[in-house]
């Protein structure tokens, strides 16, 4: 049996980073929600801040050690699946990786161990811990979402014998998409840890327990939402105005726009079809005239590029960023209709009793990683047929392996993600099982591990309380 390493050594790459790009989303949003919590438990001294504080930090541990195993095995694959892009333009993309290593990983493990276990120190330095971490992580962000950019807007450098060469690193740093795509980003991993929180919450409240706690997770997660799902289709909106003008074919893709008829005005809104690349148009198409122009030219009868504009060997596959750009879009609009929904019912003080609303919210909580995935899907396959945009083609970057070795590998990292990444889930939900500890409504089961302690408590409190 043939084996294509291009095809293979993609596939791989894609399944890794789709295991990876799920956990930093979640920490980076976590981060922040955490130190939030903090701040707000030393401003207001209400101990439910810090008890949810500590609850979420558990989770926090657990899933960016996830994200920091499955980040090593990507830059291994560099190396090994992908030699020939290193050489290329590894002199613009090493750096910068390097530099996240450097100031936002190395700030995140020096505070890092303060925030899982230093709740003994002062509560100003524990604080002060909690917002290094954030801020770590955020400029974990901040840099690959550069090194990400430049691969599709490269900028401020130069080809010399076919290797791209730094020349202004301002220039590298801020390419032309990278402003638009680090918002984008950030504000996703905003929204996506807040629908973990606004589930786990709802979980609470819907079966009694934690009823406190649930509801501040359930108040602050809303309130969040509420802003950010409608903030995110406009940052959306500027993201694929930029996209437009720098990757046109990617848009047209997207958009399953082939040919501008002649005599025609506007470009319609696709709604919905199964693109045909062998024949070159659309099949059953269900669209809106001209409300593909009125979206991504902000005119009712301007055109854009179709992908017969483009060479056939220049043209991203159009299945997977045309179905994928959807689920995205549909994702945000959800997100959109839970924040304002909820937020109205909070308003009406109906939200605690609503079951019907309740129930489906305990599972709500993959909205965001599918929202992820899918424009990270978008993102990256609209980007091909090349790797680094207009530098250095797909098929050019890949290491001179063997096919049946991407494949093994492959097939071995099947296997142990299954394993590892399922493992880590279900300690996860165990956790969120557990709960917040000390606010639990039901009584404990079986006797305590320190029978003498929890005497001396009840002595204590029937000491305080006489009259009970």
């Amino acid at each position: 049996m043939d084996f294509d390493p291009t095809i293979l050594a993609r596939i791989q790459f894609a399944f890794t980073v789709s295991f990876h790009i799920i956990f930093p989303s979640f920490t980076i949003g976590l981060a922040a929600y955490i130190a939030t919590l903090e701040v707000l438990w030393v401003a207001t001294g209400h101990e439910r801040y810090h008890r949810i504080a500590r609850f979420f930090t558990k989770i926090f541990a657990v899933s960016f050690a996830m994200g920091v195993v499955s980040g090593i095995v990507l830059s291994y694959q560099f190396g090994t699946n992908w030699s020939r892009f290193s050489h290329v333009v590894g002199n613009v993309v090493g750096p910068l990786i390097g530099y996240e290593v450097l100031t936002a990983f190395f700030l995140e493990a020096t505070f890092l161990g303060i925030m899982l276990f230093g709740y003994r120190v002062p509560r100003g330095l524990h604080v002060f811990a909690c917002v290094m971490v954030a801020l770590g992580t955020t400029l974990s962000a901040f840099w690959i979402l550069s090194a990400n950019s430049w691969m599709q807007t490269p900028a401020g450098h130069e080809i010399i014998d076919g290797i791209a060469h730094p020349v202004d690193w301002l220039a590298v740093i801020f390419n032309p998409s990278f402003p638009y795509r680090l918002a984008h980003m950030v504000t996703a991993c905003y929204l996506t840890t807040a629908f973990v929180v606004l589930a786990v919450g709802a979980r609470y409240v819907y079966a009694g327990r934690y009823p406190e706690d649930g509801r501040t997770m359930m108040r602050m997660a809303l309130g969040l939402i509420a802003i950010l799902a409608p903030l995110q289709a406009f940052i959306g909106d500027a993201h694929g105005l930029n996209t437009l003008k720098h990757q046109p074919a990617k848009i047209a893709a997207v958009e399953g726009h082939w040919e501008n008829e002649p005599g025609e005005s506007g470009v319609p809104l696709v709604l919905f079809a199964i693109p045909n690349e062998e024949a070159e148009r659309n099949d059953y198409q269900i669209a809106i005239p001209h409300l593909g122009s009125l979206i991504l030219t902000h005119s009712w009868t301007d055109t854009i590029q179709g992908l017969k504009d483009f060479a056939r060997d220049e043209r991203p596959p159009v299945a997977i960023p045309f179905f994928a750009f959807r689920v995205m879009v549909g994702m945000g609009l959800l997100m959109i209709a839970i924040g304002w929904l909820g937020v109205w019912l909070l308003w009406r003080r109906r939200l605690f009793e609503t079951d019907w609303f309740l129930a489906p919210l305990r599972h709500i909580w993959p909205i965001g990683f599918i929202t992820i995935l899918s424009g990270w899907f978008v993102t990256e396959v609209g980007r091909q047929p090349w790797v680094a945009y207009g530098i250095l083609r797909t098929a050019d970057a890949v290491s001179p392996v063997e096919g049946w070795a991407v494949a093994t590998t492959l097939a071995l990292f099947v296997v142990v993600y299954g394993i590892v990444f399922s493992g880590g889930i279900y300690y996860i939900n165990r956790l969120i099982a557990k709960g917040p500890q000390g606010s639990a409504v039901e009584p404990p089961v079986g006797l305590p591990n320190r029978p003498l302690a929890s005497a001396h408590k009840a002595t204590r409190a029937a000491i305080d309380n006489p009259g009970e």
